[in-house]
């Protein structure tokens, strides 16, 4: 069986505002919402007996592009000093849309933190053709960065 990148899960400070911050400015849906007893085995945070709480956002494909937003509940993690620029061990994620206007009015109003308005971008694609898309690079609640593109 090949392996695939299925979900990937943010540790984050607010489950309920990250789950309204991912389903109303870009368009997921809430797939899973459940607590969870961290065992001490298998995740690299908190201690055993911790409980957490785990949602996960389902994108517009059926298995793959999920986000799982994962909150301590009891005890929460401490949270990091504000991210202004991206360094080693930080994440960008790449999402695709047809409205990438849209998703830059609904950050707006959610009163995430911008880093690029939508803006002209070209790229040379794998197969070496050019790639024309228009693309918003903005920060989530917890200070995952995500550039949105659209392309032409």
């Amino acid at each position: 069986m090949p392996t695939i990148v299925k979900r990937t899960t943010l540790i984050v400070r607010d489950v309920a505002r990250s789950q309204v911050f991912y389903r109303d400015v870009l368009g997921f849906s809430t797939w899973y919402d459940d607590e969870i007893v961290v065992s001490g085995r298998g995740l690299a945070a908190g201690n055993p007996g911790d409980r957490t709480r785990l949602v996960i956002m389902k994108a517009q494909d059926p298995v793959i592009g999920m986000i799982g937003l994962l909150q301590f509940v009891d005890a929460p993690l401490p949270a990091p000093a504000e991210r202004t620029r991206l360094g080693i061990g930080d994440v960008v994620f790449v999402m695709q849309t047809d409205d990438v206007a849209g998703v830059h009015a609904r950050a707006v109003e959610f009163g995430a933190r911008i880093y690029a308005a939508p803006h002209p971008f070209e790229v040379t694609g794998a197969d070496g053709t050019r790639l024309s898309m228009t693309s918003a690079s903005i920060w989530d609640p917890d200070d995952y960065f995500i550039e949105v593109n659209q392309r032409h």
